[in-house]
C-alpha cells in the first residue's frame, strides 16, 4: 500500500507541476502603449431599459454627455421597467405601463439603433463601449439545458437571469466551465453587435463573477471528477458528497482545478471572442472561484469595483495590470455609494464622490467608468437603475459635473502617464484564503459570494512607503532575477516580502531559485502546504530557503534603502514614473484612508486642513516636504530625478456637503 500511495504522490508532483500557466518563456506580453480613449475623462455605463430606443432620444443624451465633460459611454442593457412595477411604483408615485414597443434583443432592429448609437457617439467624439449581454452575469434565452450553469448534487439547479432585456422570456447564465456554452451564448450576440463595431474600435465589457455560490454550493460541470482524478490522483467524489469545507486540502485541489476550468471555459474564450470581432476586453475577474491577480493578466483593460468592494482590493487589480505590462486600469465607480439599494437617489453630493474617486485612484485606478446613467428620452424621467448613484439630466449632480469631471480627466491622464512605481513585491496570500475558505457570511455583501481575495487587501503596514505590488505564483513563474531586480512585465523589485501560512510547492520551490539567484527575500514565518497530496520534499526546500543569507524574517535585514515616501500616518497613495525618472505621486485627501461600504452621506465633511510632513527618497536623494490637504482636496506632486518638487494643481471645489442619517441596507437579490 506504501509503494501505492507513493507513486501517486510522484505523479500528483509531476501532473502539479503541469498545470496552471507556463512560465515567461511560453507567455509573451504586448508592451505597445494603446490609445483606448480618446481621453481620459471618465466614462458612464448608460442603461437602456427594454422599451423602445429612438434616434432623437440616442443624440439628446449623447449630447448632454458631451456637455457634462464626459469622454465617453458604455451601454448596459437590462430589463423593462415594469419588471419593478412593485417596487418602485408607489415610492416614486409613478405608473410604469408594460412597454411592448421595445426593440427585440439582439434582432436587426436592435442592431441597426445600436449601430446609429456607436455611429453619433464617433461623430462627436465620444467613446461607446457595450456590455458583452444582457444584464448580469453571462446568460442567454438560448442556452441549452447541458450549457446552463450546474452546482454538485442538484442536477435541477440553474441560474436564471430576470434583469434582462428578455424579460419575462428567462435568460439562463452559462455554464462558465464550459467553453461550448460561452460559444452558444456568445455567437448570437456577437453576430448582433458587429454593425456597431464596424467604427473606432470598442470594448466589450463583462462584469464580475456573479454566480449564486455559497459554503455548502459547490460549481460543476460534467466530467470535473474525471479530469480532477487524472490530476491529482484521488477522487474528489467521497469528498464532494461529505462536503468540500471540512477538507480545507481537498478544496484546495479542487480550486486548483476549478482555475483552469474557469480560464479555459470562459476567461480565454472571451477575450478571444473580443478580438475575433475587432474590439478589447475590458473585464471584472473579481469573485471568480479562481486566483483573480492571474485572470486579469489575460484582458486587455482589467476593471475593478469601487463600493461594493473596499476600494483597496483594487490593488490587486492594479499589481496584476502592471506585472502584465498594461498601463490602463478602470473602475466601476460609485456603484450604490451610499449602500444598496439607490439609497439618496438624485441626492448624491459631489464631495462624497470625489472622497471615492480619491481612495481608487489611490490604488492605481486611472479610468473611470460611473455608474451610472439611465436611458432617458428629453422631458421625461424615467426610474432610475436601483444599484447606482444617478448620473443623468436633472441630478443633483449636474450643476458641478462638468468641473467634477474635469477634475477627474486631469488626475486619470496625471496617473496613466509612464509606469506604475514598483519596489517591494508582497507575495498575496491567496492560498490562506482558500484553505479559510469562502468570505464570511457575516462580512458579505451584495455579489460578494465567496470572493476569498477580499480576506487580505491591506500590504502589510511596515512596508507602506515601498509602494508595495502584490505578486502570486504565475508572475512569479514568469519572473527574472536580473541586475540585481525581480523583473516581471512593467515592474522591477528590490525585494520580496512572504508574510503568509500556506504556499503552493511550486510558488516555494520558485522563490527558492530566485533566491538562489540573489534575490532578497523577507519570509516573516514558514508557510505550510496546502493540498491533499504532500510533497515530501516541501520540509527540505523551507530549510534550503531559511539557510540562505538573503533570506530573513527582518524585514530591515533584507532592505537596503530607505522608502520612497517616509511620515507619521501616511496618506494613500500612487507613483507612476515616466521614462527620465520623473516621479509622478497622488496623494489621497486623508478622510479617504480605507473607505468601506457604504458611505454615509456627507462622509466627506471637511472643515480644515490636514498637514503631513513627508519625506521622499527619489535617485538618493532625500526630500522633505510639507504637504498640506486642504478641506476635500487631495495633492499631485511631480518630483524630478535631480530633486526638483512642483505641485501640480488639482484643485476641485465641491459644495460642502450636507451630513445624513446612514440608511439599512436592503440585501434582496
Amino acid at each position: 500500500m506504501k509503494w501505492l500511495l507513493y507513486l501517486l504522490l510522484i505523479g500528483f508532483t509531476i501532473l502539479v507541476a503541469c498545470i496552471g500557466y507556463r512560465p515567461a518563456s511560453g507567455q509573451t506580453y504586448d508592451t505597445e502603449r494603446v490609445a483606448y480613449y480618446p481621453s481620459s475623462k471618465p466614462c458612464t455605463r448608460w442603461w437602456w431599459f427594454a422599451t423602445e430606443i429612438r434616434k432623437p432620444d440616442i443624440r439628446y443624451q449623447l449630447d448632454w454627455a458631451k456637455e457634462m465633460n464626459f469622454g465617453g459611454v458604455e451601454i448596459a442593457w437590462i430589463y423593462p421597467l415594469y419588471r419593478y412595477q412593485d417596487m418602485y411604483a408607489r415610492k416614486y408615485n409613478r405608473h410604469y405601463p408594460k412597454d411592448t414597443t421595445a426593440q427585440k434583443w439582439l434582432s436587426p432592429e436592435w442592431s441597426e439603433m445600436v449601430a446609429y448609437t456607436k455611429m453619433y457617439a464617433d461623430s462627436i467624439g465620444l467613446s461607446c463601449d457595450f456590455t458583452f449581454g444582457s444584464a448580469w452575469p453571462v446568460a442567454g434565452s438560448n442556452i441549452s439545458k447541458e450549457n446552463r450553469t450546474q452546482i454538485y448534487g442538484d442536477p435541477s439547479f440553474r441560474q436564471a437571469l430576470t434583469f434582462a432585456w428578455t424579460y419575462p422570456d428567462t435568460q439562463w447564465v452559462i455554464n462558465h466551465l464550459d467553453s461550448k456554452a460561452f460559444d452558444q451564448f456568445a455567437d448570437p450576440v456577437g453576430q448582433a453587435l458587429q454593425p456597431a463595431l464596424e467604427g473606432s474600435k470598442s470594448a466589450l465589457f463583462t462584469d464580475s463573477w456573479e454566480i449564486k455560490l455559497n459554503a455548502t454550493n459547490k460549481i460543476w460541470t460534467p466530467g470535473f471528477d474525471l479530469t480532477f482524478a487524472s490530476t491529482f490522483g484521488y477522487d474528489i467524489i467521497p469528498f464532494m458528497e461529505e462536503g468540500l469545507d471540512s477538507f480545507p486540502d481537498v478544496r484546495y485541489d479542487y480550486m486548483l482545478h476549478m482555475d483552469e476550468y474557469v480560464t479555459n471555459g470562459f476567461y480565454k474564450p472571451y477575450v478571444q471572442k473580443c478580438k475575433e470581432l475587432g474590439a478589447w476586453s475590458r473585464v471584472q475577474c473579481l469573485s471568480a472561484p479562481a486566483d483573480v491577480m492571474t485572470l486579469y493578466s489575460l484582458v486587455d483593460i482589467p476593471e475593478t469595483e469601487a463600493m461594493l468592494n473596499n476600494p483597496n482590493f483594487s490593488r490587486i487589480v492594479s499589481s496584476s495590470a502592471c506585472l502584465s505590462s498594461k498601463y490602463l486600469v478602470s473602475s466601476e465607480t460609485f456603484t450604490c455609494m451610499y449602500g444598496f439599494p439607490a439609497t439618496y437617489l438624485r441626492q448624491e453630493q459631489t464631495a462624497d464622490l470625489k472622497l471615492v474617486a480619491d481612495a481608487l485612484f489611490a490604488q492605481g485606478v486611472n479610468q473611470h467608468f460611473y455608474h451610472g446613467m439611465p436611458y432617458q428620452p428629453k422631458g421625461a424621467d424615467s426610474i432610475d437603475f436601483f444599484a447606482t448613484t444617478y448620473f443623468g439630466p436633472g441630478g443633483s449632480l449636474t450643476p458641478e459635473l462638468p468641473a467634477f469631471n474635469a477634475y477627474m480627466e486631469k488626475v486619470s491622464g496625471l496617473m496613466q502617464r509612464g509606469k506604475s512605481y514598483s519596489d517591494v513585491a508582497v507575495y498575496i496570500p491567496y492560498e490562506d484564503g482558500v484553505m479559510k475558505g469562502a468570505y464570511p457570511p457575516e462580512k458579505q455583501r451584495v455579489w460578494v459570494w465567496g470572493e476569498y481575495e477580499l480576506r487580505y487587501i491591506h500590504p502589510p503596514e511596515e512596508i507602506a512607503g515601498y509602494h508595495p505590488l502584490w505578486i502570486n505564483r504565475h508572475f512569479l513563474m514568469q519572473a527574472e532575477f536580473k541586475n540585481g531586480k525581480l523583473v516581471v512585465g512593467d515592474a522591477a523589485f528590490s525585494t520580496l516580502y512572504i508574510d503568509v501560512e500556506y504556499m503552493d510547492v511550486r510558488a516555494l520551490t520558485r522563490i527558492l531559485e530566485l533566491a538562489k539567484d540573489g534575490l532578497p527575500v523577507c519570509l516573516k514565518r514558514s508557510p505550510k502546504q496546502p493540498g491533499h497530496l504532500k510533497a515530501e520534499t516541501y520540509d527540505h526546500l523551507i530549510t534550503e530557503l531559511l539557510s540562505l543569507r538573503n533570506v530573513s524574517g527582518n524585514f530591515n535585514a533584507v532592505i537596503d534603502h530607505p522608502p520612497l515616501i517616509q511620515g507619521d500616518s501616511l496618506p494613500g497613495y500612487w507613483c507612476r514614473v515616466e521614462e527620465d525618472g520623473t516621479h509622478l505621486l497622488f496623494l489621497a485627501q486623508p478622510l479617504s484612508t480605507d473607505l468601506t461600504y457604504p458611505l454615509y452621506s456627507g462622509q466627506s465633511l471637511m472643515k480644515q486642513s490636514v498637514y503631513r510632513k513627508l519625506k521622499f527618497t527619489i535617485a538618493g536623494k532625500t526630500i522633505t516636504q510639507n504637504v498640506e490637504f486642504k478641506p476635500y482636496q487631495s495633492v499631485a506632486l511631480k518630483i524630478a530625478a535631480n530633486g526638483k518638487v512642483e505641485q501640480i494643481d488639482i484643485t476641485f471645489i465641491p459644495r460642502e456637503p450636507v451630513v445624513r442619517p446612514r440608511e439599512a441596507q436592503k440585501m434582496y437579490f
